[in-house]
């Protein structure tokens, strides 16, 4: 069955199953990340800038994580990540210094303002996290971290392109 309107794209029946997934994912993700905005505000920062701070912050190193390593634990692109750094290096959260051996590498470190906020924004997460594990249940919670973990790992990322299944992402 073809769309009504026009031929050339296939029905919603047709792409049901496979929109389900992306468009349910997709759907959910904003949810929580509107949930955990709003429980993070008091910082003045996004979920998702508390959450670059934090793999910042984890990656460490005496100079901070390269801006590579940076973006594959966020599953970024590096220009997506020179983008959602752009205000936290404005504010005076994280610095960007170029390697000393390499001047093509640049590494990205908090401030101790950065340090500061991240602080704060982890509190305010944390509670987050645990009202939205309640409300979800622990082994649902527990479940949805597993599937969502292996959807963004690199094993579910090899299968897809290679259109063969990745056997257990738990």
């Amino acid at each position: 069955m073809k769309h009504e309107k026009n031929p050339e794209i296939p029905s919603a029946y047709e792409l049901d199953e496979l929109a389900c997934t992306h468009t349910a994912l997709r759907r959910a993700a904003r949810r929580l990340g509107h949930l955990y905005d709003e429980a993070v505000a008091p910082t003045g920062l996004k979920a998702t800038q508390v959450a670059l701070l934090l793999q910042a912050d984890r990656l460490g190193g005496v100079d901070g994580p390269t801006m590579n390593a940076l973006a594959e634990r966020l599953a970024l692109s590096i220009s997506s990540l020179t983008y959602a750094l752009r205000p936290l290096v404005r504010d005076g959260l994280i610095r960007l210094a170029q390697d000393v051996h390499d001047k093509r590498t640049k590494h990205a470190s908090l401030t101790a303002l950065g340090r500061k906020r991240l602080a704060e924004g982890v509190k305010l997460w944390n509670t987050a996290n645990r009202r939205t594990e309640l409300v979800l249940g622990h082994d649902s919670a527990t479940q949805l971290r597993a599937l969502a973990d292996g959807v963004s790992s690199t094993k579910f990322l090899d299968a897809y392109r290679a259109g063969r299944p990745a056997g257990s992402m738990q």
